[in-house]
């Protein structure tokens, strides 16, 4: 891993692509155990949770079903702390177990809109797994009961994430520099 460079600011390794296979087999084998009378749907939060998604999904080992839905409230490398939904969910989950992949909670503001909308859509059970959790950077009160890994606040991209859509395309993950 070196130092790459991602539109106008340059990005150090922070996380390897083996660390992160790793922690999303152990949270796919906990989903697996917990689910393994159930079928879930997993609801995958776009752009930035595809990767993770793809390879969560190849380690999980009950049956399921997948959808996606596109939310945004990042501009460049802040957040905007509103909520913009692009793509609407198109699967009934009345009744359905569904469990949300998303890539990073930081504010949790994303989260708490998705989480709220699918409480008025009457899903039997919902259950948030993400691949990062920036605990000191939360804004509200969430429950992630899949994680792979806690992180401190900083920017970052690689593995789905992104700096104005660039830097997705990385097996690592890597930090911003200063």
């Amino acid at each position: 891993m070196e130092t790459i460079q991602v539109k106008d600011r340059i990005f150090t390794p922070f996380i390897k692509e083996e660390e992160l296979q790793k922690e999303v087999k152990r949270v796919a084998q906990e989903i697996s155990r917990d689910y393994k009378d159930k079928e879930p749907l997993f609801l995958c939060i776009l752009n930035g949770a595809f990767m993770f998604a793809a390879d969560l999904l190849k380690n999980v080992s009950v049956p399921c079903n997948v959808s996606f839905v596109k939310v945004a409230s990042y501009s460049g490398t802040d957040t905007t702390g509103k909520v913009k939904e692009l793509m609407g969910l198109q699967e009934n989950v009345e009744g359905r177990h569904v469990i949300i992949v998303e890539d990073i909670v930081d504010t949790g503001y994303t989260m708490r809109d998705v989480l709220e909308s699918l409480a008025e859509k009457k899903a039997a059970s919902v259950e948030v797994c993400a691949l990062l959790c920036k605990p000191d950077k939360l804004k509200v009160d969430l429950k992630l009961k899949y994680l792979a890994l806690n992180i401190p606040n900083g920017f970052i991209v690689g593995y789905g994430l992104d700096y104005d859509g660039f830097g997705r395309n990385s097996r690592d993950i890597y930090q911003i520099v200063k």
